[in-house]
């Protein structure tokens, strides 16, 4: 008898822990829903100031300027094209051989782009090197000056054109419906490509709304002519690299002529989203916002961190939510799987660098268009799998496999062309060792490349100086958040 009472006891209190527990979640929960359905703002889909929505959802917002503060790593410039000079000779004749830095967080999109090289140093609204299309990844004024001027009209003209509206940083009306708070998608390209394959957004899951609201940017895309810069994602036979591949080659797109070989090169841009849905994760259910955006709960709120960072800068929150092992155990199966594709990423740089200045060899000694055509093809999707495979750069951990397949598929590509070029060279009468210029340094492969760095970095001060500060980024423009430039001054020229 005593043993049955002692039994009732013990499962009388892990019944009331688990209802005290259940009641602290429903009330945590109920916390959560009150505050994301606070009646009476005044927020609209064309509210661009972050601060603003900050004013109804503080510690979403609170959590979003996390990425501002001293020694966040989204606050580090880092310059990869001093890391890795060879890229410069990658991509020789294109703007990111002048400047490419590792991307920061969303909280400085609008202020790198204007501190890039690839920007140029407009001397007015229709000059410089890049066009309009250019902003539209880069901030929740972008749907705005849409809807204001016309999808079609936004994307035409210069980059310059529209620095007085595109101020503020990627934040709340990128992804949210201002009165439900609901996501939604704020970018015509990711439509268009969706309703091309056939997908209904009426009846998308939330699950995957939760990658949609990524893929209006973390994916590859280009601007369809020089006439429109209308902004297409090559998804019309698929988003494998071989799909993409083809596309561009029935539609003979090229992004620029190589410098060095004269090959009709391909700049993947940053597919996170396609090679995502190569990996065991997407495939198992697990959303971008699961592991950059966990769930965190502070004063009795749990909310969406909207600190969006590495996983691996926020394991417990993240990682070990399904995970059980040790965060350092963790963190080093994802270091390994990045060392091995560092290793095959570093053969096929190599090879591929060596096969532009084997095919300007062969042009030197007067090879015809008929005998390169196939080698500058090779050469031109050897650099495209290259570079789908690493610009994506959380990749090799999102989709491993396929990352690694396509760098192999890339090494292949590159020594197949070298073969060829091998043939073309020995039948020019050339049968010696093409030499390739030291690219010990960024400086000096930019100098072989004939770039004027130093000219180029004045003229982007002196833009910024008496354009910037003076006419985009300063507290008299109706459009900028005021609080967004108090963080955001000492970024200009950084």
């Amino acid at each position: 008898m005593k043993r049955n009472s002692a039994i009732i006891i013990v499962l009388m209190a892990v019944i009331v822990g688990l209802l005290a527990t259940l009641a602290s979640s429903i009330v945590e929960r109920k916390y959560e829903v009150r505050q994301y359905r606070m009646s009476g703002n005044d927020l609209t889909q064309d509210t661009t100031q972050n601060s603003k929505w900050g004013q109804y959802y503080p510690y979403q917002y609170q959590s979003f300027l996390a990425a501002t503060k001293e020694g966040d790593e989204s606050t580090i410039v880092h310059d990869e094209l001093a890391a890795n000079p060879g890229l410069v000779f990658l991509w020789g004749g294109y703007g990111f051989s002048k400047d490419y830095n590792k991307p920061r967080g969303h909280t400085f999109a609008v202020v790198d782009t204007i501190n890039s090289l690839r920007t140029g140093a407009p001397a007015d609204e229709n000059s410089g090197p890049m066009p309009a299309t250019c902003w539209t990844c880069k901030s929740p004024d972008v749907p705005r000056v849409m809807k204001r001027d016309g999808v079609d009209s936004y994307y035409t003209g210069k980059w310059a054109r529209h620095g007085k509206d595109i101020v503020n940083p990627i934040g709340c009306a990128d992804c949210h419906d201002a009165q439900t708070m609901e996501l939604k998608l704020s970018r015509p390209a990711l439509v268009e490509a969706l309703r091309i394959e056939g997908v209904d957004l009426e009846r998308v899951r939330h699950s995957e709304m939760k990658n949609l609201v990524c893929a209006q940017c973390h994916v590859e895309y280009y601007f369809t002519d020089k006439e429109t810069n209308k902004l297409k994602f090559p998804w019309d036979k698929g988003t494998k690299i071989e799909n993409v591949i083809s596309y561009y080659d029935d539609i003979d797109f090229k992004d620029w002529t190589h410098g060095i070989s004269k090959a009709p090169m391909l700049k993947a841009q940053h597919p996170g989203y396609e090679l995502f849905k190569e990996g065991i994760h997407y495939k198992r259910g697990v959303s971008c916002v699961d592991c950059h955006m966990p769930y965190k709960t502070e004063g009795g709120v749990k909310y969406t961190d909207h600190h969006v960072q590495s996983p691996l800068q926020n394991v417990q929150n993240s990682c070990q939510q399904c995970h059980r092992a040790d965060s350092q155990e963790l963190i080093s199966n994802v270091m390994d799987l990045k060392e091995k594709m560092i290793e095959l990423k570093s053969t096929v740089e190599k090879m591929i660098i060596r096969s532009h200045f084997e095919a300007k060899k062969a042009w030197e000694l007067g090879a015809s268009k008929k005998q390169m055509e196939s080698a500058l093809k090779l050469i031109r999707h050897a650099q495209m799998r290259w570079d789908y495979a690493t610009a994506a750069h959380g990749a090799f951990f999102h989709a491993p496999e396929e990352v690694l397949r396509i760098l192999g598929l890339s090494i292949k590509n590159a020594a197949d062309a070298r073969e060829e070029l091998g043939s073309v060279l020995r039948g020019l009468g050339f049968n010696g060792v093409v030499n390739v210029p030291d690219y010990s340094s960024k400086e000096k492969a930019q100098e072989y490349m004939g770039l004027n760095i130093a000219k180029e970095e004045v003229s982007k001060k002196e833009f910024i100086k008496n354009t910037v500060e003076k006419k985009w980024l300063n507290k008299d423009n109706p459009n900028v958040d005021k609080k967004y430039i108090d963080y955001v001054t000492p970024e200009l020229d950084k």
